[in-house]
């Protein structure tokens, strides 16, 4: 067992600031420069000199600002319970505060100024850096409303979040939900955070148990949430009609740089492959040895091998051999990551959960795992590393502000990682029954975030249409529409228990309008990736290696275009349906079904 203490399992923050000293000039330093960028509030567009020395302040602010906020965060992150990391993330907090106030100006200015006049301006070659992101607010400007009109709607936010904090509060405070009894005969509380573990519990008792908790409690408060709720979605659908937008969905999937187009072909191609679910579902009951499947029995693992050991070292030795079809420099560069103190790797006390790349502009990434030796880790390390890359590319290639690539590719490259990974695994797996363990895992992961994702943005649109179409719905409507969903997604081969009408309810994602299909246009998006590096298209991966290093310099749609996925194409979603319906007979095969 290794020494989860050794430095060369953690990071190496000094890579960021040698010294508190070194954090302490770079904060004095960026205070200084937002106090100049504020001298140019109400001259920003006079002439072309100051919108650019603007922007050349508000750049090197940027920089300094994400060294700043990295550090402090990282350093966190390590102990939270050490007094000098939290002093240390409230100023850098109080810092990304004092950032946007005194930037507030830039957007309006530009907004309201001579859109002609700036148009010239940004011809200029030294604006190349800054033109992007200028370009930006001014094809946004139609949907900007007057200054009056602008300031009446930020004094409203805070209204118009309301059901969003409620809902929060009231679920993650507020709800109990009970105790049950788990297989050693051990009574336990059931919470939110602990519910998902205990539908993958092996006993049905405990999983049947924990399904009807969670729902009572929901069912008891089904009216009220649907009050939130409801409200939430009219806060938004009013919002777009008032900025001049046709609906809330062209509102927000405008603002993913994304269309209306790419949602109805996903929910289209959904609807008419969704047969390839059922066949899935079919599979997962009968290796369950059930004569019938309920909703609670979905996340159970029918090919799980037990409890496994892989240490850090092999996996870095596997991730590095899987993803190794990426080239040379792609390798070198993970070489980079494991070797120079990149990953803090061990789970600890007071460290902060869970897993998450941060990339940091004139650095490199860091990357935090919670590392305990199982097969879900080597997974993590390969998708946390792809977020890694992404970031290491497009900041080694683009200015700050083309560098942080949109939510619409956030996921791309990490789970194009993930499905080299699996694919790796699987081909090297000799052992027929771990195998069926990775096929496994894989087809879950598409169900989850392709399937059950396209379910939920099916049945915001249906909400929101209804909504923006005068009708009046009650909890009775809204259960009714997602249980009808969940009837058919999940065909006749699952028993469709009454308690998961309420479902909607705890999806938290639903207040964050038009959200989730980002989940499944991503994952279609790299298993395309994935396939033609696999099928060693000719000159792929130096393709896919320049989409990476474009950050957000272009449109999500056009930056994947570079690499062939189209995303307002039905067959990107088919095509992924097909490499579900692959590995659904890869599984099958482990059975001699």
């Amino acid at each position: 067992m290794p020494d989860t203490n050794d430095l060369k399992y953690s990071w190496n923050l000094s890579d960021i600031f040698k010294n508190t000293t070194e954090f302490e000039n770079t904060k004095k330093e960026t205070l200084n420069l937002l106090e100049k960028i504020q001298k140019f509030q109400g001259i920003l567009c006079d002439s072309s000199d100051n919108l650019y020395k603007c922007y050349s302040l508000d750049e090197k602010a940027l920089q300094n600002f994400e060294k700043l906020y990295a550090y402090g965060m990282l350093m966190y992150h390590s102990d939270m319970a050490n007094q000098d990391g939290i002093k240390m993330y409230k100023e850098v907090e109080a810092l990304s505060t004092k950032f946007s106030v005194a930037t507030a100006f830039i957007t309006p200015e530009i907004t309201y100024a001579d859109e002609t006049k700036i148009r010239e301006y940004i011809k200029e070659e030294r604006f190349k850096n800054y033109r992007r992101d200028i370009k930006e607010i001014l094809e946004k400007k139609k949907h900007v409303l007057s200054k009056e009109a602008e300031n009446i709607l930020a004094n409203y936010s805070e209204i118009f979040s309301a059901p969003e904090n409620t809902f929060d509060t009231m679920t993650n405070t507020e709800f109990k939900f009970g105790t049950l009894m788990n297989e050693n005969g051990e009574e336990i509380e059931l919470t939110d955070s602990t519910y998902s573990l205990y539908l993958k519990n092996k006993n049905i008792n405990v999983r049947r148990q924990a399904f009807n908790l969670m729902y009572k409690k929901y069912s008891e408060f089904i009216n009220t949430i649907t009050e939130m709720y409801i409200s939430n979605v009219k806060a938004k659908s009013t919002t777009a009609k008032l900025r001049k937008y046709n609906s809330s969905l062209e509102s927000a999937t405008e603002n993913d740089d994304a269309s209306i187009k790419v949602y109805n072909s996903l929910i289209e191609a959904v609807d008419e492959n969704i047969e390839t679910n059922y066949e899935f579902l079919k599979l997962k009951k009968k290796l369950l040895n059930l004569n019938e499947m309920h909703m609670y029995d979905l996340y159970v693992n029918p090919c799980e091998e037990g409890k496994d050991n892989i240490t850090f070292e092999e996996t870095k030795e596997e991730v590095l051999k899987a993803l190794e079809i990426l080239g040379e420099e792609y390798i070198n560069k993970l070489k980079e990551a494991f070797d120079n103190n990149w990953i803090d790797v061990y789970a600890k006390p007071n460290k902060m959960g869970g897993a998450y790349s941060m990339g940091v502009y004139g650095v490199h990434p860091f990357v935090l795992t919670n590392f305990v030796n199982s097969k879900r880790d080597v997974s993590t390390i390969a998708h946390e590393l792809g977020h890694s890359m992404h970031s290491y590319y497009s900041n080694k290639t683009q200015g700050i502000m083309d560098s942080n690539y949109t939510i619409m590719v956030a996921e791309v490259a990490s789970t194009v990682n993930e499905i080299l990974l699996s694919n790796y695994q699987i081909k090297h797996e000799k052992d027929n029954n771990k195998k069926a363990e990775l096929i496994y895992e894989l087809l879950e992961m598409v169900r989850a975030t392709f399937f059950r994702q396209a379910m939920f943005a099916e049945f915001e649109k249906i909400v929101h249409e209804k909504i923006e179409n005068g009708e009046t719905l009650s909890s009775e409507d809204l259960n009714s529409i997602y249980y009808k969903l969940n009837q058919k997604y999940f065909g006749e081969d699952v028993f469709i228990d009454e308690e998961i009408k309420y479902e909607w309810a705890r999806i938290p994602h639903f207040y964050s309008d038009f959200y989730v299909y980002k989940y499944s246009t991503g994952v279609s998006a790299a298993i395309a990736i994935a396939t033609k590096i696999l099928n060693k298209e000719p000159g792929f991966i130096d393709r896919y290696i320049e989409m990476l290093k474009q950050g957000c310099s272009k449109k999500s749609i056009d930056l994947l275009k570079m690499v062939d996925v189209d995303l307002e194409s039905k067959e990107t979603y088919c095509n992924t349906i097909e490499f579900y319906k692959k590995y659904i007979d890869e599984l099958k095969k482990c059975y001699d079904l």
